[in-house]
């Protein structure tokens, strides 16, 4: 009997990538798109969407390759040696610490401006964030875990609610305005925003007994964030222009600051478990050094920025973006050229590669740290 397509494991699979591709950089997403222009800001969810889809396709097929369920750091070690593995595991955790950095940043200033009308308070209410935050992750609240999967029926839903009530003040000529200048200043929030390559061994997992459907699950899962970037930022920059602030939920409203808040707290809390356990199960260390680390580098990382006045929420993503997204993506096609000869098991599908193909896309990768520190 065939198996229908929308089945629960192929639903569960496709989501959990969306939900876990969409994060801090939907925020940062219609800023980085008023400064460069809206059009600018598309071609590069487009152009990196594109990219970074090619790149989750073949790092399932590397899973397929592999007969042990293994995360990241363990595929990586099995193709490249220990060299890899280490390199993979700095790229996901500096991609994380990136995104707890970013989250202060977002809590603080959306809840000063929410209570206070101002952004003065903004420390105090971050480390009333931190706090709040690290007493649930010492209580070990693992059922919040799960907000990770629904959380993108949320924002879908608001994305569409604040789309139609907004859609009649977006204005044409917004989104008609090109700033040249700009041109490069997207490309690490963009990638930031669709860096999702952590799900892939977790979906390989989820659709276990469909392995047929991974390709279908990994195309829907990365068109969903893409097509989401773009409503949510085509509505902020129609309606704000090159008014849209860093944090883009603070720029229409308070009930739109409060979805924000929301969205960050519970990405906030995800991110800590996951850098928490890739720590202790990873990296073998101790579980109370595993917990010091997640709490303190961020807070800690705040309370630096803040002293050399470089809070800047997009700085961070963009940072993050280049450095874990860039080196990530590296490294998975690097491991797909070495699995397609020492991989164990036969795929289910294969995703054609070549060395001018990994040459270009890591020229690419590169070119994008440098730019993201230059400009």
């Amino acid at each position: 009997m065939r198996k229908p397509f929308l089945s629960k494991k192929f639903i569960a699979a496709a989501f959990t990538l969306s939900g876990s591709i969409i994060g801090a950089g939907i925020l940062g997403l219609p800023y980085v798109f008023a400064q460069s222009g809206f059009l600018i800001g598309l071609s590069w969810v487009l152009f990196l969407g594109l990219i970074v889809t090619y790149t989750l396709l073949c790092l399932g097929e590397i899973t397929l390759r592999t007969k042990r369920d293994r995360q990241l750091p363990g595929l990586t070690e099995k193709y490249l040696g220990k060299t890899g593995k280490y390199l993979m595991a700095f790229a996901a955790i500096f991609g994380i610490y990136a995104a707890l950095i970013a989250y202060l940043i977002g809590e603080g200033s959306s809840l000063s401006i929410l209570l206070t009308g101002s952004n003065t308070y903004a420390p105090q209410f971050v480390f009333g964030f931190w706090l709040l935050m690290t007493i649930a992750l010492n209580e070990g609240l693992k059922g919040l875990k799960k907000v990770e999967t629904y959380g993108v029926f949320v924002i879908l839903a608001l994305i569409i609610i604040i789309s139609v009530y907004y859609s009649p003040s977006i204005s044409i000529e917004n989104l008609k305005t090109i700033n040249t200048i700009n041109l490069f200043l997207p490309f690490g929030v963009v990638l930031f925003a669709l860096i999702g390559f952590p799900a892939i061994p977790e979906i390989r997992f989820l659709i276990k007994g469909s392995e047929k459907r991974l390709k279908q699950a990994i195309l829907v899962g990365s068109i969903i964030p893409i097509i989401t970037y773009i409503a949510f930022s085509l509505v902020f920059v129609g309606v704000l222009g090159t008014n849209v602030p860093q944090i883009a939920t603070i720029g229409l409203g308070k009930l739109v600051i409060i979805l924000g808040i929301f969205t960050m707290l519970t990405s906030y809390f995800v991110l800590s478990f996951a850098l928490k356990d890739t720590l202790y199960l990873d990296l073998k260390l101790q579980k109370k050094k595993a917990f010091v680390l997640t709490t303190i580098i961020p807070i800690m990382a705040y309370m630096f920025l803040d002293k050399i006045n470089q809070l800047n929420f997009v700085n961070v993503l963009g940072i993050g973006g280049v450095v874990a997204g860039g080196l990530m993506g590296i490294l998975i096609l690097l491991s797909h050229k070495k699995a397609k000869t020492l991989g164990n098991r036969k795929p289910e599908f294969q995703i054609p590669n070549n060395w001018f193909i990994i040459i270009t896309l890591i020229l690419i990768f590169i070119a994008g740290m440098i730019l993201e520190l230059i400009f």
